[in-house]
């Protein structure tokens, strides 16, 4: 059960990945303020698809893992990548007009990285045994 769920959030967690890469490209004035900063672009928007294609390949790939059920891949991926949220918490934090409203997707996006990425790596696969329809740990 454990398991299932852990898939369900790492599964909508990549698919949010991928809209909000998708803004960047879009829409990116709207994507820079609602990821906490300000920044005056002036029609070069290179930030942006750069910002936009690393959460793409994030989404992408969390999906991905999901789908091939790689529980193992899926947790290391979610744990490790809690770095990407905590950095892009620290920039925002970094901003003398920002507060903790800014940062709160960004601390979200590290609590869920990383206790379901933990809860993949901990949790031991159910075997079933052939011919019997009870699941042995």
């Amino acid at each position: 059960m454990t398991t299932k769920i852990s898939y369900a959030i790492a599964f909508l967690l990549g698919l949010a990945m991928v809209f909000l890469g998708s803004r960047f490209f879009l829409s990116p004035e709207a994507a820079t303020a609602a990821f906490g900063i300000h920044f005056d672009a002036n029609g070069d928007y290179s930030f942006h698809h750069i910002k936009g294609i690393r959460d793409i390949f994030s989404g992408v790939l969390l999906c991905a893992l999901v789908l091939l059920k790689e529980r193992r891949a899926l947790g290391v991926m979610l744990f490790t990548a809690t770095m990407i949220p905590i950095s892009d918490m620290l920039v925002v934090f970094s901003k003398s007009y920002n507060g903790v409203q800014q940062a709160i997707p960004h601390i979200v996006a590290t609590i869920i990285c990383s206790v379901v990425g933990i809860l993949l790596l901990a949790i031991q696969p159910q075997k079933k045994v052939p011919g019997i329809d009870i699941e042995i740990l």
